[in-house]
């Protein structure tokens, strides 16, 4: 008698941001792409914010947001898939400055509660916990999660949110 292969699926959150182009386009055309490459089902997305530029601040604010899946890819898989997804709608990562202007960033902040520490990625994502333009989108779809020891709704209450602006919804 065989046994079957049992595939494990992880519950992933992403950022996603970008500040060139029709973002609110990109990321409504972005998100059923990383779903079908993941072989993931979309379980949460957050509204869409503007954000002051972070980093590098002179240039155009932002449009933030998150999404939760559940994926039984491994997270390089789907940091690969997230790298294809952004290479798709234009972003070149060796012709941009760092912290730049983008059509679209990608970025895994969390896999389960899985702590991963390796040269192409590290989870949960280092910066999270500086980073309102993500814990404003991701506190309205999952503020109850701990991500590295640290619920998100209580990450979101030790830094400032000011200048994020949810924006309405495009229907």
């Amino acid at each position: 008698m065989e046994s079957e292969r049992q595939i494990r699926s992880a519950s992933a959150l992403i950022a996603l941001g970008g500040n060139v182009g029709d973002v609110r386009a990109t990321f409504k055309d972005a998100i059923p792409d990383i779903c079908g490459m993941a072989l993931a089902k979309l379980l949460a997305r957050s509204s869409d914010y503007s954000t002051p530029p972070w980093g590098d601040e002179d240039q155009a604010p932002f449009i933030n947001a998150c999404i939760a899946i559940e994926t039984a890819l491994d997270p390089l898989a789907l940091l690969s898939v997230l790298q294809k997804v952004e290479q798709s709608f234009g972003r070149t990562r060796a012709k941009e400055r760092r912290w730049g202007p983008r059509t679209l960033d990608l970025d895994l902040i969390a896999y389960d509660d899985v702590s991963l520490r390796t040269p192409e990625l590290t989870l949960p994502h280092p910066r999270l916990f500086e980073r309102a333009f993500v814990l404003v989108p991701l506190a309205e779809i999952a503020p109850d999660r701990m991500i590295g020891g640290t619920r998100v709704r209580d990450g979101l209450a030790s830094v400032s949110a000011q200048g994020i602006v949810r924006l309405p919804d495009t229907g």
